[in-house]
């Protein structure tokens, strides 16, 4: 298996060059746009409904719980221009949403009130660079990075009574794969997306672990 396995990779790096895309190409097309989307499994695991409401206690008594999670997912937009075959330098802005239902039940379990307008967002801006490694016709490999920062807000407030509040934002893309067609594509990525003020307020830890775009170059 490991032979096959260093057969193929041997195979892509010397057919890489016959038909990879070619400096004159990057030339007549540096620039590049994409949009895209990115999943929220880090949101998910943080913010969920309740594992379980108390129905035990007097009628009189009560509890707020914040239930009906519903996350919007990831939305971003890309531009990098490429200064040679391996080598781009952009900027990207993300955007995610969570929102849900702030609930009030008495001891028995019974709803008293419901406000279905709470939420919180994150707005990501950073410059990124990437590093394409296997350059073909119809196939890109790369790998980035983007350190910028990151601004949470919504209706909730923080221990100052603040609703918004900005904090450092690094993205990693550990492999990037893109499709190639004339001068469109489309791209997979694998990484994370991860925000925080300091070591006690955690805005996204490996958020938008896997994303999908389209783009074109120009």
């Amino acid at each position: 298996m490991k032979r096959i396995l260093t057969y193929i990779l041997l195979l892509c790096l010397a057919t890489a060059p016959a038909f990879s895309e070619t400096r004159v190409d990057r030339a007549v097309m540096p620039h590049e746009i994409r949009a895209g989307w990115g999943d929220m499994l880090f949101e998910t695991l943080m913010w969920h409904n309740p594992n379980a409401v108390i129905n035990t206690m007097p009628a009189e008594w009560s509890k707020t719980y914040d239930e009906q999670f519903r996350y919007h997912q990831h939305l971003f937009l890309e531009y990098q221009y490429r200064f040679n075959y391996w080598l781009g330098i952009g900027g990207m802005v993300d955007v995610g949403e969570v929102g849900w239902d702030q609930v009030t039940r008495n001891g028995r379990g019974e709803e008293l009130s419901r406000d279905p307008n709470h939420y919180f967002y994150n707005i990501s801006i950073m410059p990124t660079i990437r590093f394409t490694y296997f350059r073909h016709e119809y196939l890109n490999l790369y790998s980035g990075l983007g350190i910028g920062v990151c601004i949470n807000g919504g209706t909730e407030t923080n221990v100052h009574g603040q609703h918004t509040e900005a904090g450092a934002a690094v993205n990693i893309t550990a492999l990037g794969m893109s499709v190639n067609y004339k001068r469109y594509f489309a791209a997979v990525e694998f990484g994370g997306l991860y925000g925080l003020r300091n070591a006690n307020t955690i805005y996204m830890a490996g958020s938008r672990m896997f994303t999908a775009s389209v783009g074109a170059r120009f």
